[in-house]
């Protein structure tokens, strides 16, 4: 397969638009095994009934592995929201009820949230030995769910296509506390624009009717496991004082 038309990069891997379909070919950094684990991901949440794009074929490329999945052609909801700002309020409201629709879902067959994020806390750069066992206690004591949690929800990951939603990277799902995945998106916002995360929140919360304190307990936890990712765009020093806020 010869790729040429490349579209997008990420920490996981090179996206590339072939034949009418996406691919995604992993860094080679990544285990074998990687690219299934990530496939069976996303059938996961499509045979739940999700608008997720459909998985055609795991396969290796020059060594590699990949994803073939079907290409959805049409504008991200942060693209729309972006090219016209008077629509932000009605494009994060519909963001929400899909997320919603996510987290009425189980799924105790992916991978515990906590496990990962013990991991994560566990190889965080920059935190303190003390802080991380902190984190941790933390996170063993707050409470356990199976709830279907994207991981990496909001509106860059939504696209709208032929009048319908569609979900889009489901790399970081897991089984676990929905109000802890909404957290992360809540952070994600709040990197880039802290009005958007402030509407977001709101709009979750009235919608959910968790309360936003609910959703704050994540805070340090999920700041915390940030660390480990190495973003290069992500601020490493807002994340530890996030932390410090809550065991100085």
């Amino acid at each position: 397969m010869n790729l040429v038309n490349h579209i997008a990069s990420g920490n996981t891997a090179n996206i590339y638009l072939h034949d009418n379909r996406v691919v995604k070919v992993f860094h080679d950094h990544f285990p074998d095994g990687e690219a299934v684990y990530e496939a069976n991901k996303q059938m996961l949440a499509h045979s739940y009934g999700l608008p997720v794009p459909e998985i055609l074929n795991v396969t290796e490329i020059d060594g590699k592995q990949a994803i073939v999945m079907e290409y959805v052609k049409g504008k991200t909801l942060g693209e729309l929201a972006l090219s016209d700002s008077e629509k932000a309020g009605y494009f994060m409201s519909l963001s929400v009820d899909i997320q919603l629709q996510i987290h009425s879902m189980t799924a105790p067959c992916l991978e515990p949230m906590s496990g990962k994020l013990t991991r994560q806390i566990e190889t965080a750069k920059g935190l303190e030995p003390r802080k991380k066992v902190a984190l941790l206690e933390k996170l063993a004591s707050m409470w356990s769910d199976n709830r279907l949690c994207h991981g990496d929800f909001h509106l860059y990951n939504l696209i709208h296509s032929d009048g319908r939603i569609m979900i889009l990277d489901w790399t970081d799902s897991s089984s676990g506390d929905i109000r802890a995945d909404v957290y992360r998106s809540y952070l994600l916002y709040s990197q880039v624009s802290s009005d958007l995360a402030e509407l977001y929140m709101r709009l979750y919360c009235l919608k959910s009717g968790i309360s936003e304190e609910e959703v704050l307990e994540w805070a340090p936890i999920i700041a915390g496991a940030r660390l480990s990712e190495h973003v290069s765009s992500e601020n490493n020093m807002r994340l530890i004082n996030i932390v410090n806020q809550y065991f100085p």
